[in-house]
């Protein structure tokens, strides 16, 4: 293409985040509205490259190359497939409900410290990430996103630790130290992640010569590039190590509860249904499309590291007391279902694995929504705080309940058929894992049927008894995701159409064949 299209819907949010800092402090509303507009333009680029992509043509499309650090082979290089189109249609999608929704949450409070809270700031980092992590689902060269994937950092530590969750039950010193803790304990966690996988670049450059993620494909597959086995399973587990913490995959998932219990209901989404998915998305694009081999040899680990994480984040969040830390070990148990997906090396499990990020994202962000959208009228993230909404709210109850049953995947909501392709997919190569995984099923009922009665259901508590419905602005948020809940729930093939030959192409990766059924000859 001679438009760079892929650069420009990058660049789009990456430029309206420089504006929307430099706006003047009196003008805060202006900003607001800056960034609202730029999320806007970025998801008409989005849904540009969506309807431009053809998902029977080549595997990487509106390709872009540039020489960028010729000394060292580095070049800025973009490619999409299906799944990265996928992806970048739902950051796309998310990030102008991320602004409604924190419309206020950044408006200057004057505390007893005396603390304000910068709105431009606030916005402009949020247009930021959303810059960086479409730029990561574009990059194909692999040194640009190992530096997309670690400066992506620096923007959310300041979302966590700068602007945190105002119903916080203890002093103002009190939830400033947590908050300092949480964005710290998220900035370690991946910035040693990132070290380890910055280790095993370098050690891919030795051995390919470049960064190029399609020439070195290609050089493995005509043989003109051969790579140790035991250099090719080092240099997996360096790239592996930095995308289980992002994911996050068990026991590397220890900062997502606390960065997420301490960061604004907005924020939360944003680390959950978009930033973490930078994780996932590159464990099907690099690992098993630069290691192929080592990713067979990993497998089974894997997949014990998936069950786990779905059984013990579920666990943990059937006992939890704060609403959005049930939330974020429920997202620690699908992570673990998406990973089962893309490791159980089936069709089935992959397509389900990529339709789970695009419908996690959304059933997360409206279930997270709503419950910032309570805890922000009531001023506290506890369970027991809460009791008999629906009487006094009944369409933030309603909603509430939607996005609660989108996250046990009911049938006719988007998550059901991610989910049910992954157990497929999964059953189909390891049936004793695919029914260990099933667990998850039942326990996500049990959590989130249970959160829905103990706040929703039930004498009406005084604390809840003046609190108001859903306003024009909340609604406008939530409506849109329920609407694709349903829409993508009954008819999924707009994104079916798109990821399932990208799917192919990293089968043929691996080189992996879908099992075939075993059935008994008539007698």
């Amino acid at each position: 293409m001679s438009f760079p299209l892929l650069t420009v819907t990058a660049a789009v949010p990456a430029v309206g985040a420089i504006l929307t800092a430099a706006v003047p402090a009196a003008r805060r509303t202006a900003a607001k509205w800056l960034a609202l507009l730029v999320s806007l333009a970025t998801l008409v680029l989005a849904a540009v490259v969506f309807v431009r992509f053809e998902p029977g043509g080549e595997r990487y499309q509106l390709t872009e190359s540039h020489s960028w650090i010729k000394d060292f082979g580095v070049r800025y290089e973009l490619g999409v497939d299906g799944i990265g189109v996928a992806l970048i249609a739902l950051t796309a999608l998310l990030i102008p409900f991320i602004v409604l929704a924190g419309w206020h949450d950044a408006d200057p409070l004057e505390t007893s410290s005396k603390r304000w809270r910068p709105t431009q700031g606030f916005f402009a980092l949020i247009l930021m990430v959303e810059a960086m992590v479409i730029l990561s689902f574009e990059a194909t060269d692999v040194f640009l996103f190992y530096i997309l994937f670690e400066a992506m950092l620096i923007p959310m530590y300041f979302l966590i630790g700068g602007f945190g969750d105002r119903a916080h039950s203890g002093s103002d010193e009190n939830a400033a130290a947590q908050r300092s803790y949480a964005a710290v304990k998220f900035l370690l966690y991946n910035l040693v992640g990132g070290l380890i996988m910055l280790a095993a670049v370098i050690g891919l450059y030795v051995v390919a010569g470049n960064f190029s993620l399609t020439e070195i494909a290609e050089a493995r597959a005509n043989g003109s590039l051969e790579m140790a086995t035991s250099t090719e399973r080092w240099l997996f587990l360096g790239f592996f190590f930095a995308f289980a913490v992002k994911a996050p995959l068990w026991p590397l998932h220890t900062w997502l509860p606390n960065a997420m219990g301490e960061a604004t209901a907005p924020v939360a989404v944003l680390i959950t249904a978009v930033v973490d998915k930078v994780g996932t998305f590159a464990m099907l694009r690099f690992c098993l499309g630069l290691f192929p081999e080592a990713s067979k040899w990993a497998t089974p680990a894997i997949v014990v590291l998936a069950l786990i994480s779905i059984v013990y984040g579920a666990l943990l969040a059937v006992g939890q007391r704060d609403i959005k830390r049930l939330v974020a070990y429920a997202s620690i148990s699908h992570f673990g279902f998406i990973v089962l997906g893309i490791f159980a090396m089936t069709t089935q499990g992959q397509s389900g694995a990529t339709l789970y990020m695009v419908n996690h994202g959304i059933s997360t962000a409206a279930l997270m929504l709503v419950a910032g959208f309570l805890i922000s009228r009531r001023g506290s993230r506890l369970i027991a705080d809460y009791g008999g909404v629906q009487k006094v709210a009944p369409v933030l109850a309603g909603t509430f309940l939607i996005g609660g049953l989108a996250t046990l995947s009911l049938p006719g909501l988007a998550p059901f058929v991610s989910e049910f392709l992954v157990l497929v997919g999964t059953y189909a190569r390891y049936p004793v894992a695919g029914v260990i995984a099933t667990t998850g099923i039942v326990l996500a009922a049990l959590y989130t049927l249970v959160l829905y009665q103990r706040t929703m259901t039930g004498p009406v508590k005084e604390e809840v008894r003046e609190l108001p419905d859903l306003r024009v602005r909340e609604l406008a948020v939530v409506v849109p995701l329920i609407a694709l809940l349903i829409f993508l729930g009954v008819f999924p093939k707009p994104l079916t159409d798109v990821v399932n030959p990208a799917v192919q192409h990293t089968m043929s990766d691996v080189q992996q064949k879908d099992p075939q059924p075993e059935v008994e000859a008539a007698k």
